[in-house]
């Protein structure tokens, strides 16, 4: 089947209606996850009290709490038809994990029946050999162990029930996402504890929240099949621009089309019913792009709810005839797709740490968090952008459509007006919310309107819009938990060192609220004249005066990296306990590793397609005009009519040689690269050899605008990127 007929056989694809349950919404939301009410309803009362006190309390669950979870688990999951059990974990490939074990036993009777006990659920064994480790374990090495996380809800996917459970090596280090992440919220959690008991004594955790928002691209089944490029690597290695693409702005929040709309439907459906509470739809700027978003929940939650969905969009896509792109960027020439991290700090009181308070001392409460926030930021903006960094967000961030390659923070002209004034009045002014009591002389005042009173700056890659700070850099297929644990962690580090000062300046006699003031104004000072900017991220001026500001300006992904061993990282990340040293060693040589694998397979992919798909196409299509030539010839004794077609040989000779060149100088890099024992220093060469990327790319798509379009052998942009 030729290019011509896959792209007719996708276009006449019936469209599929969405599977939708009967009743509302709020009857059917989370019946695939053992939530509290089916706790409540699977679990005698004492071992519901115990599981509570559990992921709510902090406390150990004991074997015989195990065994009465499992029983009443068991029960819920067999009247869903389950029977299998997989612990559900996240290693560092970044995506996630499952071992499907069935549920049969012996009965010691002959036959077999169903069993899931403590043992089952609190605790499994997978292989860890095979995972990235950065050395931590050896292939022969292959013990590693899988926990449940009881903080994050059981569900079922299928016929099976599904445990999130962290995932550790037999030594004891971490070769997942979730047990950094979860280290880092209770750090965050134990730093900002003691401050906010500084305006509520009563405060006893503060929790961290995570609301991510989805870009992704779809693309027609039959016509990603018949691309290798993006079937191996997941974006279009090759390809000229459409001659239409975003440039009218027609796609971004247009009518979303039937045949998507169906599949979004049976997304939400998927998702409703899992607990995961998607909120927004809607078309994004680049045509078959589109955005997703829930409502935010605790940062662990979020996570995993994240990595399920990106999981279920995958299996729901294929019903409907497509396939999801979670490549940063797919297609060149449009934008490409992130993944916003919506971050905010709250007490279990109910208080948001980065909003607003009802008086004096809520706000004074706010600016506390808000400024500590931008100061983590700024001392670690490298960090934060290196635990974003990787082969496939390089090709976005710093492309004028996304966050520049510096962390600098967005915050609008209200709060750098407020920060501005707290530096010019003295720390004992009340910080008051404008209308909700009359003015005086003093006050520090914060518009009542406060969600809506600033602009947002698309080119910030840590913007603060009123309630949370977004961090915006972080790629669409991205571990989320990468993110945010190096966020918290830095804020927890902060928290840490900002309550040492304050509680200095309260034993020399100063009351709370001036102590406070007196530690925040000199960074204040700091954040305003460093991380703090509210200008166009992608202008050379600004890259120019965030050098000179020192912050981190590296684009080179590998050298990125290097920030999580040096040393001031590695205080940061032991002394709050989220990693130790060893690990974060062990997980560079993973970062290196994986970048070199990702540059390798695209390097393999381009030069292959270049010798075998493009070069015969075009050799196909000069033979063709040869031999016109020659029938001209025959015909009329000369080539004077020939005019074009000479010219369009010439072209076509000169692009093939430059292909063929390149493909194979890239060839002659690859096994050169190869043979560097330092994975650093082959990382690096990788890196090299990623940069000539466009060389290769620019006579291949020239040769698409040149050869016949009947044999050109890969789909084009415009019958890519254009869902009917």
């Amino acid at each position: 089947m030729d290019r011509i007929d896959l792209v007719k056989e996708s276009f006449v694809r019936k469209d599929v209606p969405a599977d939708i349950p009967a009743g509302k919404i709020s009857d059917w939301y989370g019946e695939l996850v053992f939530d509290r009410a089916k706790m409540r309803k699977y679990l005698d009362s004492d071992c519901y009290l115990a599981l509570l006190s559990c992921t709510e309390g902090g406390k150990p669950l004991d074997r015989k709490t195990a065994d009465g979870v499992a029983k009443g688990m068991k029960a819920w999951a067999m009247e869903h038809g389950v029977t299998h059990v997989t612990h559900w974990f996240q290693p560092l490939t970044e995506g996630t994990a499952e071992k499907h074990d069935s549920l049969i036993d012996y009965d010691g009777k002959g036959g077999v029946i169903e069993n899931f006990d403590g043992s089952m659920l609190a605790q499994r064994e997978p292989d860890a050999s095979s995972f990235p480790s950065g050395g931590l374990r050896a292939t022969f090495e292959a013990r590693g162990y899988t926990a449940w996380d009881p903080t994050s809800p059981v569900f079922i996917l299928d016929d099976t029930l599904c445990i999130p459970t962290v995932f550790i090596s037999y030594t004891g280090e971490a070769l997942d996402y979730k047990t950094p992440l979860k280290k880092a919220l209770k750090a965050v959690s134990d730093a900002a504890v003691p401050i906010c008991k500084l305006f509520d004594p009563t405060v006893s955790k503060v929790y961290s929240y995570l609301g991510w928002e989805q870009e992704y691209f779809l693309v027609d089944e039959a016509l990603y099949a018949a691309r290798p490029d993006l079937m191996i690597t997941g974006r279009t290695l090759f390809g000229h621009n459409s001659s239409k693409n975003q440039q009218l702005d027609d796609h971004y929040f247009g009518a979303i089309p039937t045949r998507v709309a169906a599949f979004m439907r049976d997304l939400e459906v998927a998702g409703y019913r899992l607990g995961i509470p998607l909120k927004t739809r809607h078309n994004e700027v680049a045509p078959n792009q589109f955005e997703l978003a829930p409502i935010y929940a605790e940062t662990n939650l979020a996570n995993d709810q994240n990595q399920l969905l990106m999981n279920l969009m995958g299996r729901i896509a294929r019903k409907h005839g497509f396939v999801v792109l979670l490549h940063e960027k797919p297609f060149d020439g449009v934008n490409g797709s992130g993944k916003h991290n919506n971050w905010s700090l709250g007490t279990d009181k109910g208080v948001s740490l980065l909003a607003p308070g009802k008086d004096a001392k809520g706000n004074l409460q706010f600016v506390t968090f808000f400024v500590n926030v931008l100061a983590a930021v700024q001392k670690h903006n490298a960090l934060l952008k290196a635990s974003i960094a990787s082969a496939t967000n390089a090709h976005r961030l710093g492309a004028n459509e996304a966050p520049p390659a510096i962390v600098s923070a967005f915050l609008g002209r209200t709060m750098t007006e407020v920060l501005h004034k707290l530096l010019e009045v003295p720390s004992d002014t009340p910080i008051e919310i404008a209308g909700k009591k009359g003015k005086s002389v003093g006050l520090v005042e914060i518009p009542e309107i406060f969600l809506d009173n600033t602009d947002r700056n698309r080119t910030s890659p840590f913007a603060f819009t009123g309630n949370r700070f977004e961090f915006r850099a972080v790629g669409s297929c991205a571990n989320c938990a990468g993110a945010m644990t190096t966020l918290n962690a830095a804020v927890a580090e902060q928290l840490i060192a900002f309550r040492s000062l304050v509680e200095k300046e309260i034993a020399g006699g100063k009351p709370v609220n001036i102590a406070i003031m007196d530690c925040l104004k000199p960074i204040i000072k700091s954040i305003l004249g460093v991380v703090c900017f509210e200008g166009n991220g992608y202008s050379e001026e600004w890259q120019k005066e965030a050098k000179r500001r020192g912050l981190d300006v590296e684009t080179n992904v590998p050298k990125m990296f290097c920030e999580f061993t040096k040393p001031e990282a590695v205080k940061m990340f032991t002394k709050t306990g989220v990693y130790s040293e060893i690990e974060l060693k062990a997980r560079n040589e993973v970062k290196w590793e994986t970048y070199i694998k990702k540059v390798q397979i695209e390097a393999r992919v381009m030069s292959r397609m270049a010798l075998n798909h493009i070069v015969p196409a075009a050799l196909d299509y000069k033979g063709k005009l040869l031999k016109e030539i020659g029938l001209a010839k025959d015909i009329y004794g000369n080539l004077d009519s020939c005019t074009t077609e000479l010219g369009i040989i010439d072209e076509i000779s000169k692009c093939v040689e430059d292909v063929r060149v390149k493909a194979l100088a890239m060839k002659e890099a690859r096994e050169k690269a190869d043979k560097i024992e330092d994975i650093y220093e082959r990382a690096l060469a990788y890196r090299d050899i990623a940069e000539s990327f466009p060389g290769l790319r620019h006579p291949i798509d020239r040769l698409e605008e040149v050869v016949d379009n009947k044999l050109w052998p890969l789909p084009k942009y415009r019958e890519l990127m254009f869902i009917n």
